[in-house]
């Protein structure tokens, strides 16, 4: 009998799992795939950073190193082994995951988990081979898989989702992306540095729509250098496939219709929850309408003794909060009051500017009635930003109009996925604008900026515009 049966290894449940552990729990974790790290690690954020920062690196041959004094000739993209050493990334991150689960002496159990009953999980293997394990608690950690629409016939060939996405044999000549959020954008960067046409099929009336209205069309201002051509307000009517060639038909509110025709089409509306073969009735867990386990503040299911984290529960999918949670149930087991603050877990877009958020955006808080005052600080007028030749973006801070409390930071810009720490921990404490403007940052650097945008939000002060 185990202490803690975790199912599924992405960085919820490897968390959770090693914090068990940590705890003195005897813990098991299960996972149907013969690598750990769940999508994050194999098919989702290690991979695409890998390629994106290697077609970064291409990009910046080719557009920006001659003049910074580099002269370079017969410049190529070799995509075959771009994608080789994107996998080594991922391989030595997977590892990184198996040796943590031996330090640890958690016992993984490789197949399908599912449920008996509320304290039995069957674990099916590829060959059809069944094991039964037993545990006093269980965490429901299997993640999310690409969402898509009912009329699209996703062949994994020339209309794909994400993880096809990464493993591409050729730089397509013309990709089409439904859906203009954080996924979907970062691969087309991915691809329109390597040279190809990138056009953006968005539903919403701006890119990235869930975050601050101002950092999508700054990006969108970015991605254009890039070649992006952007369709906002479109609905995707149909995806007809012949031979090699795509066509992505859509309307506009206007009821005017487009067809794209392309190599390729990414299908990049989202992501589902994922709990085929769970078989969660058995065990008394209820799953909503929308796919996600229902769960109380503490994170538990219709089961007293079963609990559900990350992306297969309500709020943002991201990697991060799934850890956030998984450590969070773990603690509660043992007795601790541990806590999450929702509104301060950050959200990140790698583009390049990246764009990085925390905490309310000004869209919220108008619709809150909530009053607020803003400052803004472009990197233009950075030094730094001059510097490294990465002008483009801004940082914006929203704070209370009476106590000056921030209440919401939102960057576009260079190494703003980084940045956002330091907002983040601010917010944590509870500060104002005035108290990071108070604080010196070294100089030059980029997060000179967040304190220029602080300075903005306390009476105009900004020293640098």
């Amino acid at each position: 009998m185990y202490d803690l049966i975790v199912i599924g290894s992405g960085p919820g449940g490897y968390v959770a799992a090693i914090r068990a552990a940590q705890l003195g729990l005897k813990t098991a974790i299960v996972e149907k795939y013969p690598t750990l790290g769940g999508t994050c690690l194999n098919v989702g954020c290690i991979p695409s950073k890998a390629l994106l920062d290697s077609s970064e690196h291409y990009h910046n041959a080719q557009h920006t190193f001659q003049n910074h004094g580099i002269d370079l000739k017969d410049l190529k993209v070799n995509l075959k082994q771009m994608i080789a050493r994107k996998q080594e990334v991922v391989k030595q991150n997977v590892e990184g995951i198996q040796y943590l689960m031996k330090k640890n002496k958690i016992d993984v159990y490789q197949g399908v988990g599912s449920f008996k009953d509320k304290n039995t999980v069957t674990v099916t293997k590829d060959g059809g081979k069944t094991e039964e394990i037993k545990g006093k608690n269980i965490i429901i950690a299997t993640g999310s898989k690409p969402a898509s629409l009912p009329f699209i016939n996703l062949d994994k060939e020339r209309i794909i989702t994400s993880t096809e996405a990464l493993n591409l044999k050729e730089v397509p000549k013309h990709l089409v992306i439904i859906g203009g959020g954080v996924i979907g954008l970062e691969l087309g960067s991915v691809y329109a540095r390597l040279g190809a046409k990138v056009s953006v099929v968005e539903f919403m009336d701006s890119l990235i729509p869930t975050m601050d209205r101002t950092m999508g069309k700054e990006l969108q201002k970015s991605l254009k250098k890039l070649g992006f051509e952007v369709y906002l307000k479109h609905k995707v009517t149909a995806v007809e496939k012949k031979g090699k060639e795509v066509t992505v038909k859509a309307e506009s509110e206007k009821g005017e219709t487009i067809a794209l025709k392309g190599d390729y089409v990414l299908v990049s509306i989202g992501r589902k929850p994922y709990t085929e073969g769970l078989n969660a009735e058995a065990a008394g867990v209820k799953v909503n309408n929308w796919g996600q386990i229902e769960v109380d503040d503490h994170l538990r299911t219709h089961a007293d003794n079963i609990y559900a984290i990350g992306d297969v529960v309500k709020g943002a999918m991201l990697a991060h909060k799934a850890e956030e949670e998984g450590v969070f149930v773990v603690e509660q087991l043992v007795g601790q009051k541990p806590h999450i603050n929702y509104l301060l877990i950050p959200g990140v877009v790698y583009t390049w500017p990246e764009v990085a958020s925390v905490g309310y955006t000004e869209e919220q808080l108008k619709e809150k009635g909530h009053a607020y005052k803003t400052g803004k600080f472009p990197f233009m007028a950075s030094g730094r930003a001059r510097a490294s030749g990465d002008v483009d973006g801004l940082v914006k801070v929203l704070a209370d109009a009476k106590t000056d409390e921030i209440l919401g930071v939102h960057m576009i810009g260079p190494r703003t996925a980084d940045m956002i720490a330091e907002a983040v921990v601010a917010m944590e404490y509870r500060a104002s604008a005035e108290d990071i403007a108070r604080m010196s940052h070294a100089h030059p650097t980029y997060t000179e900026a967040f304190r220029e945008a602080c300075l903005a939000a306390t009476d105009n002060r900004a020293l640098h515009v």
